[in-house]
């Protein structure tokens, strides 16, 4: 197992029409990377105050950009700034130091209509996910579970069985978290490896296969 931290008439030609299939689509509605990074990451953690290196380091972008773009939303009304008591803030205030929270304004006018257009593009981006991890090997088993379903801090996102090409896997999953704005934890097997532990009664095998999950792909009846 492998763990890691989507005929026409000849003489009248038709017009091309592009068919985003990913974040782009929010790129041009909103016209930058990086508020589209911002707005996925707010939107999809709406009670939780980040300060700003934390931002860049989860987007991957740089802090003058996070910034500028940070302050485009708090004027618009979208973003707030909030203070957060916490023992690390405890610390800085000692030292003179005082970091400033940024956190989603859920009582923004367009909030809901906000959220729910970032989560159809995850779902788009997903889509694009799993083509792509198909075309890599052969695939067994695939689902997607934790943050794709909302919950934080699960110890997996991303569960595959099958024989893969790690190195194509992490280029794509890195792709995919620069997208989304959130780690993708990921984890594969074997089909051989799935059997042992499915007849030992593996607690991590059996704690993803009786969990929640979006299952895309599901060939373990199959024989090799």
């Amino acid at each position: 197992m492998t763990c890691f931290r989507r005929l026409t008439h000849p003489l009248v030609k038709k017009p091309e029409i592009r068919h985003d299939t990913d974040d782009s689509m929010l790129e041009h509605l909103f016209g930058s990377r990086t508020r589209v990074k911002l707005l996925s990451l707010f939107l999809r953690h709406p009670d939780e105050p980040m300060f700003v290196r934390e931002i860049t380091r989860k987007i991957s972008t740089q802090i003058n950009a996070v910034r500028r773009e940070l302050s485009n939303l708090v004027h618009l009304g979208l973003i707030k700034e909030v203070s957060v008591t916490t023992p690390e803030l405890e610390v800085s205030k000692e030292r003179g130091l005082k970091k400033k929270y940024y956190q989603v304004n859920q009582n923004f006018t367009l909030f809901q209509e906000l959220t729910s257009l970032v989560i159809k593009a995850q779902v788009l981006l997903e889509q694009k996910l799993d083509r792509e991890i198909l075309k890599m090997g052969d695939v067994r088993y695939l689902a997607f579970l934790g943050s794709f379903l909302g919950i934080q801090k699960a110890p997996v996102d991303l569960f595959i069985i099958g024989t893969i090409n790690k190195k194509s896997l992490q280029q794509l999953i890195a792709s995919c978290e620069k997208e989304l704005g959130f780690e993708i934890n990921f984890s594969t097997m074997t089909f051989e490896e799935y059997l042992y532990r499915k007849d030992i009664t593996d607690k991590f095998l059996y704690g993803i296969l009786e969990g929640k999950k979006n299952v895309v792909i599901d060939r373990l009846s199959e024989r090799l």
